[in-house]
């Protein structure tokens, strides 16, 4: 049961860093007011693409 737990969290962490690299631009747009948007967007894209690194390997390993 516990196993089964663990790995429902490491695919909502997969998920959220899909959604992260997704939908990086209009998430710079809404929350973030600085003036360069490719410099946000691709600094978000990074963070999820680690976020889903590491939501994979929870589910690999677990």
């Amino acid at each position: 049961m516990f196993q089964l737990i663990i790995k429902m969290l490491g695919l909502l962490i997969v998920l959220a860093g899909i959604i992260l690299i997704y939908d990086a631009r209009s998430i710079t747009k809404k929350f973030f007011g600085f003036g360069d948007q490719n410099e946000g967007a691709s600094g978000l894209k990074m963070i999820g693409f680690i976020i889903s690194i590491l939501g994979g390997l929870i589910i690999y390993f677990v």
